[in-house]
């Protein structure tokens, strides 16, 4: 029988053996700890405050609401392409097949800005709650080390140096790299959990009065416009559930694990976020959450100044492993692009004994370290939340498109509701693009002209010489 006898859905089915370089080692409990790990971070630690004090006030609850459905909807989107195409590249795979090349090409480029630049992001914010706990101990980095140009800083050290040494741990192997995320992200859960049963305690509910701020004139300045920007700007807080999506290749039952991967990881950091938000603003006026270390603050207003300590551990666990993760993501979507030619051979170089790609995790581990130290934080956040949206909307596409198109592929998991859940994914994120900056808007439509000359210097010949994956054997040219 030759490969073209063979219906999509049998095709699909033996997807896992497409890439067998990369080592199966992950189950369905690893991936929602890759999804609880690679979420929580930056958004929870960091833009909550921002986020309460510029956009939303107490009316950031609903914001996660929002973020959150908006998530949900997109969510079990992946989970049916996760399940239906188990292989490394996540989004960027699923545009391959349903879109073609230059799509896939297009929306590559786009999940640097989701992956690298989280990561980067995240760094940042580590680095911030890093020299806190060392100020607390008497230790202070000489200012040019400790922050990026702009910012009163030659080069920000703390955070390059964590990107460099997560990279090296995920060259060494999931396995190591997977157990360490498990355990920070238990460890972390707990101190969140911690700071929710204590500020319960001391909660002022005159302060989530009113929940809606009136808006103060424009648009995104408090009132429901600013509940909307609000969930624009913290939805960087979901965007890490996406990289389970990424380690589908390296999952060891991925037709039944990636779903349950991704919807258990979105319903707890849902629960976990507004939960926060709440506490958060019930405690400190929505006005004075405008500091780099918002939850800590937020302690300091219930007396229990000891408790605080904790606060900066458990953010700085978070941070960790919303980094780890994010540089795990990014290198798999570039080996992906390389396996189809887009990218140079050297991408998707595998290590004979780790099983890992390590020369795309290592360069990526430099490139990501060079943008940490160099980079303000507030720049990247707004870059990595309309990015992922982009993104999304593709993924929420792919679904409608392939049950059209490809009806008699298999699906271990199907989207519930028909093409309901995909349109209003399509429409959630829409909306959520429409609420960011017009600046914002501007870079990213730079860095898809750079991407798209790139694409057309080189990535398109390069591809069009090269051999398809079997994903995509029989499924012609795209």
């Amino acid at each position: 029988m030759t490969d073209t006898s063979l219906n999509a859905g049998e095709r699909v089915a033996e997807a896992p053996r497409a890439e067998p370089d990369l080592a199966r080692t992950l189950s369905a409990l690893s991936l929602i700890c890759i999804g609880i790990g690679s979420t929580v971070g930056a958004g929870i630690f960091v833009l909550t405050g921002t986020a309460a004090a510029h956009y939303a006030g107490p009316g950031l609850m609903l914001s996660f609401v929002l973020g959150g459905i908006a998530s949900g909807l997109v969510g079990l989107c992946y989970a049916e392409l996760a399940a239906t195409m188990p292989v490394a590249g996540s989004s960027y795979s699923y545009a391959r097949v349903t879109f073609g090349a230059l799509a896939a090409w297009i929306v590559g480029w786009d999940l640097v800005l989701e992956f690298a630049l989280a990561a980067a992001t995240i760094a940042v914010g580590w680095s911030g709650y890093a020299q806190s706990l060392m100020a607390d101990a008497g230790w202070k980095l000489p200012a040019a080390l400790a922050a990026a140009p702009g910012e009163g800083g030659v080069v920000n050290l703390p955070a390059a140096g964590i990107v460099l040494a997560l990279t090296v741990l995920l060259i060494a192997g999931n396995r190591g790299a997977s157990r360490v995320n498990a355990m920070l992200v238990a460890l972390k859960v707990a101190i969140i959990l911690a700071f929710v049963g204590i500020g319960v305690g001391h909660l002022r509910p005159e302060l989530w009065s009113p929940l809606v701020p009136p808006n103060e004139g424009t648009f995104g300045a408090f009132g429901w416009s600013g509940i909307f920007r609000g969930a624009g700007v913290v939805f960087f807080a979901y965007v890490g559930f996406e990289t389970i999506a990424t380690a589908a290749g390296e999952t060891r039952n991925p037709q039944r694990d990636a779903p349950i991967g991704i919807i258990g990881a979105l319903i707890v950091t849902s629960l976990l976020y507004i939960a926060v938000a709440g506490v958060l603003t019930g405690l400190v006026p929505y006005r004075d959450l405008a500091v780099p270390d918002p939850i800590a603050k937020a302690i300091d207003a219930t007396g229990l100044t000891g408790f605080a300590l904790a606060i900066k551990v458990g953010a700085l666990l978070g941070l960790t492993t919303a980094t780890l993760t994010a540089l795990y993501g990014q290198a798999r979507i570039f080996y992906a692009m390389a396996r189809d030619r887009m990218l140079p051979d050297f991408f998707a170089s595998v290590h004979p004994r780790w099983q890992t790609p390590w020369a795309s995790q290592a360069l990526i581990g430099i490139a990501t370290a060079l943008v940490a130290a160099l980079l303000p934080i507030d720049v990247l956040g707004e870059l990595v939340s309309i990015g992922t949206l982009l993104a999304f909307i593709l993924v929420c596409a792919s679904v409608l498109i392939l049950r059209h198109t490809k009806p008699e592929r298999v699906r271990p998991f199907r989207v519930p509701g028909g093409p309901i859940v995909p349109v209003l994914g399509i429409l959630a994120c829409l909306a959520l693009m429409a609420s960011l900056p017009g600046d914002t808007w501007l870079r990213l439509a730079l860095w898809l002209a750079v991407g798209l000359a790139i694409w057309f210097g080189y990535g398109r010949r390069r591809n069009r010489n090269g051999p398809d994956r079997a994903i995509r054997a029989g499924d012609g040219d795209q």
